[in-house]
């Protein structure tokens, strides 16, 4: 039986004073957010809850006038007060109703804002952000409940208002029978909302603690589930083993929860008693008072209802901020997430080179997060403006590193990379970005029409026609498109309705149509776009492509060398250094680790 690896233990539960001080801080920005959003649902709300939670009170009020009506045997004054009453009755379940209307409002449009933020924050991060499994923490847990939280928090500070407002009405009733009782009312509630507060935090800390492994029950369903992964999952049978892991990871939720919540409850209803029995003291003594002729059944109808009201009242304003404390700190994950720095991490001044153009690699060190290894060591490297070059190396040499490194998506550890003699680091993002067409190995499958698919690639001309049409011809898509019914605006994967899958070959000429459609680049760089055509298919597109490509500056990484040949320059990484360059011919007379790669692929044909 597969166990789940787990942390050893939720970290330690900060000082009350520093959780006191943070929660108010989130619960500001929280309302702020709400404010932004939506800031008439918020003065609807509020102007809904004052007028709620004065209605109480009086709805009170008028029970003691009716019981003094009936014992003074006035029929008129108890009949027109019962009409009082439901005209009370009628107007606090309005309030009530308009209250939820405004509430499921304001809680909509609050979702899609909390959701637009963290998909806004998402699109702004760096590809460093992608690669690192702290970041996917933070972003699994401002999703969690990020779009309820904040609507939830607004209704309790709302609540506590209203708590409030009717809990003083309740006081101005009971302080004339007896202040202490008063006292009694709010004393007998705290211990339960200490004890709720220190559960929600315990609750939140072992959420935020298992992030990871939240992560992990994810991902198993998602292989579990997913088209992309049902051929492996059923040819070699890995279901029964997924779900054991499943099913183990599931349990081990469910049997923390669960001992989280027997015990949640268990001080919950102890300490509920309390208030219960003071209650029944406080109930107890009216009676007495009542049946010794010190008040009216009136007078006992209204302390009884005022004193059951306003301990509920009062309740509800400690259940409130229990509630408040508990969602910001949830909230506090979303403005966690929300405060990841962004954008790259420019020179203290702009360095320039003596002119040149091309692409220049000065010493460049890098070494992704978390690894134990550069990936490149101390890399030098010159591309002219306008020349084809290769770069060839065993998997893990280094080779899209440095595509994306050249592409800005990372910065090196050390050293530079400079783009006509200007820091990539000091490029203005967009304006770098469109100098460069790429095509990575690993290039995305949209499940939308071809034409989305193909047009991406310039997203400013997905609407050319034209455009388009040259990208599917230079991409060789043409039969592609001739094939598909409704051509261009066909469907593409099985996710929607209509949708056609299509070859892994087929999907790399949509790929390749892609990186086409930017026609203004004048760097153009093909990162293993192939691999799933056949040789033949391979060497048409990299002719075209070269044919394409005149007075362009482009590089080619390829596992296959008569491919590779069709280079200016080919340049060999091992360990993230370059150890040999040339153009083919040259390389092959030195003998040295082209030339073994080569002869070792060349016989493979024979």
């Amino acid at each position: 039986m597969w166990m789940p690896q787990t942390s050893p233990s939720p970290p330690p539960t900060p000082p009350l004073r520093e959780r006191l001080r943070a929660s108010a801080n989130q619960s500001g920005k929280t309302l702020r957010l709400v404010w932004r959003s939506s800031p008439v649902g918020v003065v609807a709300l509020g102007l809904l809850t004052l007028v709620a939670a004065s209605l109480a009170p009086v709805l009170a009020y008028v029970g003691k006038l009716i019981v003094d009506a009936v014992l003074a045997h006035d029929q008129a004054r108890a009949l027109w007060l019962v009409g009082l009453e439901l005209l009370v009755v009628v107007l606090l379940a309005l309030f009530d109703r308009g209250l939820g209307v405004v509430r499921q409002w304001v809680g909509a449009r609050l979702g899609i804002d909390v959701n637009v933020l963290i998909l806004d924050k998402a699109t702004s991060l760096d590809l460093r952000h992608f690669e690192d499994s702290e970041y996917y923490d933070k972003l699994t847990r401002a999703r969690r409940e990020a779009s309820v939280r904040p609507i939830s928090l607004v209704e309790s500070n709302f609540q506590v208002l209203r708590g409030g407002l009717t809990l003083a009405g309740y006081i101005a009733l009971l302080v004339q029978f007896s202040p202490l009782m008063v006292v009694a009312l709010m004393a007998a509630t705290v211990p339960a909302f200490v004890a709720e507060a220190r559960f929600s935090g315990a609750a939140f800390r072992m959420r935020n603690w298992r992030s990871p492994d939240t992560r992990k029950l994810i991902y198993l369903e998602y292989v579990l589930a997913n088209d992309e992964h049902a051929k492996e999952v059923g040819l070699f049978g890995l279901a029964p083993l997924l779900m054991d892991r499943y099913r183990a990871l599931a349990e081990h939720f469910f049997a923390e929860d669960r001992r989280l919540a027997f015990r949640r409850a268990a001080w919950g209803y102890g300490l509920s008693l309390l208030s219960t029995g003071m209650f029944y003291a406080c109930y107890a003594l009216i009676v007495l008072s009542t049946v010794a002729g010190r008040m009216t059944l009136g007078d006992m109808t209204l302390y009884l209802m005022a004193f059951r009201q306003g301990q509920q009242s009062f309740q509800s304003i400690l259940t409130a901020g229990g509630s408040m404390y508990e969602d910001t700190l949830y909230m506090s994950n979303l403005f966690e997430f929300l405060a990841i720095p962004t954008g790259r991490i420019r020179p203290g001044t702009p360095a320039r080179l003596p002119a040149e153009e091309g692409i220049r690699f000065e010493h460049v060190r890098f070494r992704y997060p978390g690894a134990a290894t550069d990936a490149l060591a101390d890399l030098n490297l010159f591309i002219p403006k306008g020349q084809s070059l290769a770069l060839v190396g065993e998997n893990g040499a280094g080779k899209t590193t440095f595509i994306k490194l050249l592409a800005g998506l990372y910065q090196p550890t050390a050293g530079r990379v400079w783009l006509d003699g200007r820091d990539v680091a000091d490029w203005d993002e967009a304006a770098l970005r469109k100098r460069i067409g790429v095509i990575f190995q690993d290039f995305n499958q949209y499940q939308l029409p071809l034409q989305e698919n193909i047009g991406f690639g310039s997203v400013e001309h997905l609407a050319d026609g034209e455009r388009v049409d040259r990208a599917v011809e230079r991409g060789g898509a043409r039969e592609l498109v001739g094939q598909l019914s409704g051509g261009l605006r066909a469907q593409l994967g099985k996710w929607f309705k209509d949708g056609v899958e299509l070859s892994g070959g087929q999907w790399q000429k949509v790929a390749l149509s892609r990186a086409f459609m930017r026609e203004e680049a004048d760097i153009l760089i093909l990162d293993e776009p192939t691999a799933a055509l056949d040789a033949e298919a391979e060497h048409a597109v990299f002719q075209r492509f070269r044919e394409l490509a005149e007075g362009r500056t482009t590089l080619l990484i390829s596992h296959r060398f008569p491919t590779v040949r069709m280079a200016d320059r080919i340049v060999v990484l091992e360990h993230g250094q370059v150890i040999e360059q040339g153009t083919h011919a040259e390389l092959l007379d030195q003998g040295g680790r082209y030339a073994r790669l080569f002869t070792l692929q060349a016989a493979g044909y024979k």
